[in-house]
């Protein structure tokens, strides 16, 4: 006795058995780790960040009376003026950017959750709330910013807490080959003097097509050896991936 067999049955047998030889061709890929160095530079004479809009971003800007264009300096004998919301604009000396722009954290009165000190304005909100600040960051593969270039890391950080403790991040990595065909997608939140952070890899061009995971952000101590004249935040930054 014969038992006939069905097309729709043949047919599926005959798919299932050139994808079974296709995929030993071409294995599915490990999931790739690796590793990348963010330099975060503001003020000095080569930034690659700049706080565009918020009150610090209009102290840096010299938008406020007595500022200079990478900070505020009052004059000799000269007395500050107060902002609208009360606030008297405040600097790193060293460098005149104003204190609490970026992603190191800077010395204020008052404390947050994190331990990272923060000035308040009358309304009880960070003065850096809302700093939205545009990069153009070196990536490099050594914590050094001489170390091996790899490409660059552009997109925007925000001032996200009312506590100055955190920063919205939205970037992509530009890793140099194929003239930065080769992209990665970040989004999250990095937590000012937190041991680490985590962001969220949102997709990617190149080999990074249709890639998916997470990085892993510390934040660590420029070793000095490659000495720059404006302050510097250097994140390591670990990168799993999946496909």
């Amino acid at each position: 006795m014969m038992i006939k067999q069905s097309p729709f049955l043949l047919l599926t047998v005959i798919l299932f058995t050139i994808a079974v030889f296709v995929a030993a061709l071409d294995p599915a890929p490990e999931d790739p780790i690796f590793e990348l160095y963010m330099h975060d530079l503001l003020g000095g004479s080569s930034p690659t960040a700049r706080p565009i809009t918020g009150l610090l971003g209009n102290i840096y800007n010299g938008q406020v009376p007595f500022a200079k264009q990478i900070g505020f300096t009052p004059p000799e004998n000269g007395i500050a003026i107060p902002n609208a919301n009360g606030a008297l604009p405040t600097v790193n000396g060293i460098n005149g950017v104003p204190l609490g722009t970026g992603l190191s954290g800077t010395a204020y009165s008052g404390q947050n959750l994190n331990g990272i000190q923060t000035q308040l304005g009358p309304d009880g909100l960070s003065l850096g709330f809302g700093t939205i600040t545009v990069i153009d960051d070196i990536l490099t593969s050594g914590p050094d910013l001489g170390s091996q270039p790899l490409g660059k890391a552009q997109g925007v950080y925000v001032a996200s807490s009312a506590d100055g403790s955190t920063q919205m991040m939205a970037f992509t990595a530009m890793l140099e080959g194929g003239e930065y065909n080769d992209n990665l997608n970040f989004y999250g939140i990095y937590r000012i003097g937190s041991a680490m952070s985590h962001l969220s890899v949102t997709g990617g061009t190149g080999r990074f097509k249709n890639a998916c995971g997470f990085a892993e952000v510390r934040p660590l101590i420029p070793s000095g050896q490659h000495v720059v004249d404006g302050a510097e935040s250097l994140l390591r930054i670990i990168v799993q991936l999946k496909y």
